[in-house]
């Protein structure tokens, strides 16, 4: 059985998730194109998008917000309950900050709009494998400050009092837009040590991704607005 941590061998293996048949052929013929991944599956709508993840255990999901059946929202938290590790595009139409906020809270890392079916799709595939924020940094800077107008106290709150100053240090960084290899040569880290620092993150706040990490920690009032 394949598991996400196999891309680096095999390529990465990626699901397609979206109602329109001409929107998925735009994606595999991208996808495809690419010597280091491939579209292993199509689904057309949620549910299908749930069945396909299970069955498959892609390393990446593109998924369409809107779909029939079962939305992409509801599809997105589903598959991230039993394929944590897998990272799931989202495909929208939508830019407002509640409707991105909604699709990030349910596990998405990141996300593209419909507009955007080039090159900047399998670059996002790669960097949401590799850890790294979909989000440009004008966008998250956006998001951050959306996000301290609804603060969490409750939930969340207690664990991101765990954090340890370093943990804290690292998702200040990741708040100003910094890549894991940024990040690592302003703290003398290796990126793998930041990756792995990452990783503790996300499981302390009960996150799949940085952005929602950077955006827990702002509603819960660990980073200031001003990042």
């Amino acid at each position: 059985m394949s598991h996400p941590d196999d891309h680096d061998e095999q390529g990465i293996r990626v699901l397609v998730c979206d109602d329109h048949d001409l929107i998925r052929q735009a994606l595999r013929v991208v996808v495809n194109a690419e010597p280091d991944m491939e579209v292993i599956g199509e689904a057309s709508d949620g549910v299908q998008a749930v069945e396909l993840a299970r069955e498959l255990r892609p390393d990446a999901v593109v998924m369409d917000i809107e779909m029939p059946g079962l939305s992409g929202i509801e599809a997105t938290s589903r598959i991230k309950s039993f394929l944590p590790r897998t990272s799931i595009l989202a495909l929208t139409v939508h830019d407002s900050n509640e409707y991105i906020l909604r699709i990030l809270e349910a596990g998405a890392t990141g996300y593209l709009t419909k507009g955007v079916i080039s090159k900047e799709v399998p670059a996002a595939i790669r960097s949401a494998v590799s850890g790294e924020s979909i989000l440009s940094a004008e966008i998250l800077r956006k998001l951050i400050e959306y996000a301290s107008r609804f603060p969490d106290t409750t939930a969340r709150a207690c664990s991101s009092a765990e954090l340890t100053e370093k943990e804290v240090e690292i998702l200040s960084l990741a708040a100003r837009g910094c890549s894991n290899k940024a990040i690592g040569r302003e703290l003398s880290l290796s990126e793998n040590t930041v990756k792995k620092y990452m990783m503790t993150i996300f499981d302390k706040l009960g996150v799949h991704s940085r952005t929602a990490a950077v955006i827990t920690a702002q509603q819960t009032g660990l980073l200031s607005s001003d990042g």
